[in-house]
C-alpha cells in the first residue's frame, strides 16, 4: 500500500487543505482518503469558524472508482465548503462509509443533502444531530521542546489520554484521540510551546442507535 499526501492553498478560505490518499496495490485502487484543514497556530485575528454552522453528513457508497470525485465535485461546483472529510472501507468489502463535516445553514444542508442523494452509487445520507452520534478524531501534532518544558508537556499529554509517539533531541510528536472539543483544547494549550508540524484524520462518526 502506498500512502499520498497532497497540500493545497484554498484561496476563498484562506488557509490550507491536506489530502491523505491510500493506493492499494493489490486491489489496483483508492482504498482511504482523508481530508482536514491543518492547523496553523499562528491564526489569532483571522476568520473564525461559525462552529454552530457546522454540520456532520455521513454518505454510505458503494466502493467504486470515481465515487470520491464526484461528491468532492458537488461540493466545489456548488460553492459548498468542505471543513473535513475521511473516507475508508466498512465492513463489507464493496462499501465506504464517508464522513464530511461542513458550514452552512438550514437550506443550504438541505440542498447538501438532496444533491448527494442524485448521485450514482450513492445508497445513503444521513445529517447527525447533536447527541445523536459518537465522533471522534486522531491527530499527530509535533511540539518543540526544551529542557525545561519537555515534563510539562508530557504531564499535559497524559492529562489528555494523548500517546508519545516519537521523541527527538528538540521535538516530541504526540497523538491525540477524541472528540473535537478535546483535540482542540488540547492544540490550543500546545501554542504556548510551538506547534512545529500537524496532521489530522478528520472527523470519523457513527449513529448512537
Amino acid at each position: 500500500m502506498r500512502l499520498i499526501f497532497l497540500r493545497f492553498f484554498r484561496p476563498k478560505e484562506g488557509g490550507w487543505l491536506d489530502w491523505f490518499f491510500a493506493w492499494g496495490e493489490e486491489r489496483g485502487k483508492w482504498i482511504c482518503a482523508s481530508g482536514t484543514a491543518p492547523f496553523d497556530a499562528r491564526e489569532s485575528g483571522g476568520r473564525k469558524r461559525q462552529r454552530s454552522m457546522r454540520h456532520t453528513i455521513s454518505v454510505l457508497v458503494e466502493n467504486k472508482f470515481g465515487v470520491l470525485t464526484r461528491i468532492a465535485g458537488l461540493f466545489s461546483g456548488r460553492g459548498y465548503n468542505i471543513d473535513t472529510l475521511n473516507v475508508a472501507p466498512t465492513q463489507e468489502t464493496d462499501t465506504s462509509q464517508m464522513t464530511i463535516v461542513t458550514c452552512g445553514d438550514d437550506v443550504t444542508l438541505e440542498q447538501i443533502v438532496k444533491q448527494l442523494n442524485k448521485l450514482p452509487d450513492v445508497l445513503s445520507v444521513q445529517d447527525f444531530r447533536d447527541h445523536e452520534y459518537v465522533d471522534r478524531e486522531l491527530v499527530l501534532v509535533k511540539i518543540r521542546v526544551n529542557s525545561s518544558t519537555r515534563s510539562e508537556i508530557m504531564q499535559i499529554t497524559d492529562i489528555f489520554r494523548g500517546k508519545i509517539v516519537d521523541v527527538q533531541s528538540e521535538t516530541v510528536t504526540v497523538e491525540i484521540t477524541g472528540d473535537e472539543g478535546k483535540v482542540e483544547k488540547y492544540l490550543s494549550l500546545m501554542q504556548n510551546f510551538g506547534v512545529i508540524a500537524l496532521a489530522r484524520t478528520g472527523k470519523v462518526a457513527l449513529a448512537r442507535n
